[in-house]
């Protein structure tokens, strides 16, 4: 009994407390989903909110824009508006000149029409006059012939013999006259050409300025610091032997403070050397394969310099028309010398004073001023022509069709050919004054570089000689052999043999060495 009542109790509880439960859980989920209705309503309300403010910010923005538009619409509008009226006072003021020239011309055609009643009126007088003239005229020849038929009763002579008479008599006195007047005439206009010759030369030389530069055989490699020469040399001084080699000029570096000498009588050879090393100084990668790549690129800037040199200076001379060969064999001046004065300052100076010349001659000034820039071209042929430069530089003008008076000039300028126009003695004028001028030339300088030149091609002229270079001021030749085809046996014998050449065939103070160089290479590549 107690056990059923106890059971009956435990479900009674049971049950009150499920009821119970539900009635709280009810109660809770109730208040969540008011919870949750009103942050609903709270993030709903903050969206309209939001969304409020973002449609007054873009129709703020949108305002601005428009008042932004309007104002530069209106602007634009009152620019044209101003254009508008500009233009208009420009056609009232057009307008208004017009309106003033034909009042002019009015006024100018009432004039000529007055002028020419007034000339019609003197026309009639004149006719008048003419009539009365011509009637005095014919009462003249009436009076004049009855005047000479009673001359001829009286002198017994008809008119036409006396006539005769008179001008035979007249002949010969104006013959003695005429003598004497010439003479006179000959001797002041020789006088005169020698003192208006002199004057154009004068006036010529002070009008142009000039330049004392003497060309060296030595240039100055500046460094920043003395370590670099030690990299310049190179390990056992393999560097400055490839540098030698590749170049063909001779570099001293001595105690010299923050300097290397460049030293050869080539001033292209000397430049490429001197450019070759700048460039090797900055890269500081310095060895026997770095300096051949860059000499070789020096080589072909070097070919570009002067093209670019050439156009430069027929830009400043004014001359146009060159053709590009000629162009580049005037950049090519530049690098060479005679007797010591730069050869393309020289051309240049010959060129002005030609043309200022010509001028005061009244000459073809265009002409004239070719001929003088071109006339040594013949001394830059890079082969070794038989011929004199200057026929050499008549040929290549002719060649590149420059005009028959150029080519006669440059051509006669030292008198191998007979000249034919004007501008050939003034051309040749102009090349003595530019070379006689004081501090111009030094003929030392072209004899020795010309016996370089020789000692050069004399050890060329062997058989498997490749390269050849005269250094220390021609006291040493160096010979560089082509090791496939001279053995060191070879090389021993050639030197010998070019030593014994050179004493029969040149003649030269001191002594020379001659040094052959066979240089064998290796080479395999990693692929």
């Amino acid at each position: 009994m107690d056990f059923v009542y106890l059971l009956l109790c435990t479900l009674l509880g049971i049950g009150i407390g499920l009821v119970a439960g539900r009635t709280l859980l009810k109660k809770v989920y109730v208040k969540q989903e008011q919870e949750a209705e009103e942050k609903a309503r709270l993030i709903l309300r903050e969206a309209e909110l939001t969304a409020e403010n973002l449609k007054k910010d873009r129709i703020l923005e949108a305002k601005e824009k428009y008042l932004k538009m309007k104002a530069e619409f209106e602007e634009e509008v009152n620019k044209k508006k101003q254009i508008v009226i500009t233009n208009e006072n420009k056609l009232k003021q057009r307008e208004q000149g017009i309106q003033q020239k034909e009042q002019n011309l009015n006024k100018t055609l009432e004039q000529v029409k007055r002028k020419e009643s007034e000339l019609d009126a003197v026309k009639e007088d004149l006719t008048a006059q003419l009539e009365a003239v011509n009637r005095r005229k014919e009462e003249a020849e009436k009076l004049r012939a009855s005047q000479v038929e009673k001359l001829e009763k009286i002198a017994n002579l008809t008119a036409e013999d006396a006539r005769n008479q008179l001008v035979e008599a007249l002949k010969d006195e104006a013959q003695t006259r005429a003598s004497g007047f010439i003479k006179n005439i000959v001797e002041e206009a020789k006088m005169t050409a020698t003192k208006e010759a002199k004057k154009v030369v004068i006036e010529t030389i002070q009008r142009t300025a000039t330049e004392n530069a003497i060309e060296n055989c030595v240039s100055i490699f500046n460094i920043e610091s003395d370590d670099v020469k030690g990299k310049i040399i190179g390990r056992e001084g393999r560097n400055i032997r490839a540098l030698e080699a590749a170049t063909g000029v001779e570099i001293i570096v001595d105690d010299t403070p923050e300097a290397i000498i460049i030293s050869g009588f080539d001033p292209v050879r000397r430049e490429i050397a001197r450019l070759s090393l700048h460039r090797l100084v900055q890269d500081g990668r310095i060895h026997p394969a770095r300096i051949e790549e860059v000499v070789a690129k020096t080589q072909k800037n070097i070919e570009d310099e002067i093209i670019e040199i050439g156009e430069r200076t027929v830009i400043d001379l004014g001359i146009h028309g060159l053709h590009p060969e000629l162009i580049r064999m005037v950049g090519r001046m530049r690098f060479r010398s005679s007797y010591g004065q730069n050869l393309l300052q020289h051309s240049r100076e010959v060129a002005k004073l030609c043309a200022t010349m010509a001028a005061e001659l009244g000459l073809n000034v265009k002409f004239a001023k070719r001929a003088g820039l071109l006339h040594d071209i013949g001394k830059v042929w890079p082969e070794e022509p038989e011929l004199p430069h200057a026929i050499l530089g008549m040929e290549l003008a002719k060649k590149y069709k420059e005009n028959p008076e150029v080519c006669n000039a440059i051509g006669a300028h030292h008198d191998e050919i007979e000249m034919t126009t004007m501008i050939s003695p003034i051309v040749q004028a102009c090349d003595a004054i530019s070379g006689s001028r004081p501090g111009a030339r030094r003929e030392v300088m072209e004899s020795y570089i010309k016996r370089l030149k020789e000692l050069e091609e004399l050890a060329v002229s062997f058989d498997g000689v490749t390269k050849c270079y005269a250094i220390q001021a021609g006291r040493e030749l160096r010979v560089m052999v082509d090791a496939d085809n001279v053995t060191d046996e070879r090389a021993n014998l050639l030197s010998y043999e070019i030593s014994q050449k050179i004493e029969k065939d040149m003649q030269y103070p001191g002594q020379i060495k001659v040094t052959v160089i066979r240089e064998m290479r290796s080479v395999s590549y990693a692929k």
